[in-house]
C-alpha cells in the first residue's frame, strides 16, 4: 500500500467515534508540506493535548474509517 492508503488517527478520548485523522505512511509519518494550513494547526494541536483530549495516535488502513473527522 502507499502512502495515500494509510492514516494517522487521534482519538478523542470524550468524544465516542470522533477523531482527528491525516495522510501518512506505514510507519506513520505525516508529510506536513502536503497539508493545508488547517490541517496542519490541528496535527499540532492533536499531538500537544494527547493524553487530555486525544488518545495515542495509531496508523490505520484509510478504508477504516467509520464516524471520524477528517482534517
Amino acid at each position: 500500500m502507499n502512502a495515500s492508503h494509510f492514516e494517522l488517527r487521534f482519538r478523542s478520548l470524550f468524544r465516542s467515534g470522533r477523531a482527528l485523522s491525516f495522510p501518512c505512511d506505514a510507519q506513520g509519518a505525516v508529510q506536513l508540506d502536503d497539508l493545508s494550513d488547517k490541517a496542519r494547526e490541528n496535527y499540532f494541536f492533536a499531538r500537544t493535548v494527547v493524553g487530555r483530549d486525544y488518545a495515542s495516535p495509531v496508523v490505520c488502513a484509510a478504508d477504516e474509517t467509520s464516524a471520524v473527522l477528517h482534517s
